[in-house]
């Protein structure tokens, strides 16, 4: 049985835990900005973890069931309604089939993810049933949800149960402000040394060009990179190189003006220096910040990175234990 889209919301897709082992081929991730969210939402449906659920953009969708389903809505404070009716958030509820599911606009945050028991039952594509929109990949026929889409289900798990909620404990605060930890990159000689300072000094804005592809940072001062003779290969603004793989999270800063963090389906590499890369733990932050919303960059140790991850992979493996019984 299906799911009818009767409104796309601004930007929902299909995502899941990612598309890994084909960054070499040019294939990036893609999967939930918001791991944490994404994988709390599936286990509160008693889903593995990774499945495939929908991630809806400030702006959610309508949409009519066609069957009986247990649904958990978690990431940004983006109230749940069945039927016009308040449904809590972080908590398994009931939707009916001939029932619709629409949302709030969110209180606090970005991106809500829809979880269903079953998973979204769209085909997998190298592994992955995430969508990559850049490249028509996965998901429901490669692109965003549209107004008559009618998305399968997968089978309801057994161990499944109404009622089952996230413990205060582990539903996190979504900030209008956020400290992202930065390790600093192999081009950051390419910055003036009084520029690496304001870039980590500044408080920067999110631009109204943030997607799943980057989020643009505005509201910075200028900065200068060190003049050079652009090698050959390398274009003529002072921030282009020779092409260079790009790491997720890695930050590029065109012409010296607004930095770019590259998220989950952004390209692999390109000719723009790369400063720095915001560290794994962070980056769901970065997929809860709207447009307006404040950022200051940190710089950290490979080592304090390293150990932020291993804190990160705790809280995943505490996460999952709370349904494991």
């Amino acid at each position: 049985m299906t799911i009818k889209v009767k409104q796309p919301g601004l930007a929902t897709s299909v995502q899941d835990g990612g598309r890994e082992g084909y960054y070499h081929l040019g294939i990036p991730p893609s999967g939930a900005l918001d791991q944490f969210a994404l994988r709390s939402g599936n286990l509160l449906v008693g889903n593995a973890p990774t499945a495939a659920a929908l991630e809806c953009s400030l702006l959610g969708p309508q949409l009519e069931f066609q069957r009986d389903a247990l649904v958990a809505v978690t990431g940004a404070r983006m109230q749940p309604r069945v039927d016009g009716m308040e449904q809590p958030l972080d908590t398994a509820f009931r939707v009916r089939s001939g029932q619709v599911l629409s949302f709030d606009y969110p209180k606090a945050g970005a991106r809500s993810y829809v979880a269903i028991a079953g998973g979204i039952d769209v085909p997998l594509v190298l592994e992955s049933r995430s969508t990559y929109g850049l490249g028509a990949l996965g998901g429901w026929q490669g692109r965003k949800l549209a107004v008559g889409d009618l998305l399968p289900l997968g089978s309801a798990p057994t161990q499944a149960a109404e009622g089952r909620r996230l413990p205060l404990s582990q539903i996190p605060v979504h900030e209008k402000q956020a400290t992202l930890r930065v390790v600093p990159g192999l081009y950051i000689h390419r910055l003036t040394a009084e520029a690496v300072e304001r870039f980590f000094d500044d408080t920067w804005t999110v631009g109204s060009e943030a997607d799943r592809i980057g989020y643009r940072f505005k509201g910075g001062q200028p900065m200068q990179f060190v003049p050079r003779e652009q090698p050959f290969g390398a274009g003529s603004d002072p921030s282009n190189i020779v092409d260079a793989c790009y790491p997720i999270g890695s930050i590029q800063i065109p012409g010296g003006l607004e930095p770019i963090v590259l998220l989950r389906d952004a390209v692999s590499g390109g000719g723009y220096a790369t400063i720095g890369t915001v560290i794994s733990a962070d980056l769901d932050l970065i997929g809860q910040l709207q447009p307006n919303h404040k950022a200051q960059f940190v710089r950290v140790t490979l080592e304090q990175a390293l150990q932020a991850r291993r804190h990160q992979q705790q809280r995943l493996q505490r996460l999952s234990h709370l349904f494991s019984a």
